[in-house]
């Protein structure tokens, strides 16, 4: 699961939640992005960077799942035309074609709860260095 948080005028975050086939939590990761105020470019850069953590950590067959409706639906259509996040979009779209054992699949914000509270607490984080931090000791403190 993944999602991003903005605070207007200064930074975003995002959350990234890895969960075995069992649903159990096997990673927890927070991500600072730096002057980006654009919901769907900041959900987009987490997408990417669960991609590249998966790829990087050889995990061949995730599913994806998220709230942002939009980029999911451009995603499975292969429908890179957005001007403001076209290069992002179409780099996240290449991961998803190239690679047939990811999916990726909406769920409700609701549903989503887990990776939006990390994606908060990234946010809470900064200016400090948030990729010190153990979201997941923290994670399962709050559960």
């Amino acid at each position: 699961m993944w999602d991003g948080a903005i605070r207007p005028g200064s930074h975003s975050a995002g959350g990234l939640v890895l969960l075995s086939p069992t649903r159990s939590v096997l990673m927890v990761k927070g991500v600072q992005l730096h002057l980006l105020e654009d919901p769907m470019a900041v959900e987009l850069i987490v997408l990417r960077e669960a991609v590249l953590w998966c790829l990087a950590n050889n995990l061949t067959s995730v599913q994806f799942e998220g709230d942002a409706k939009v980029i999911i639906d451009k995603i499975n259509q292969g429908d890179i035309r957005d001007n403001r996040v076209g290069v992002i979009l179409e780099e996240v779209v290449h991961y998803f074609r190239t690679h047939p054992e990811f999916r990726i699949r909406f769920i409700g914000r609701r549903s989503n709860r887990v990776a939006h509270l990390v994606a908060r607490k990234a946010l809470s984080l900064y200016p400090t260095m948030s990729r010190f931090f153990d979201y997941q000791a923290w994670l399962e403190s709050r559960m």
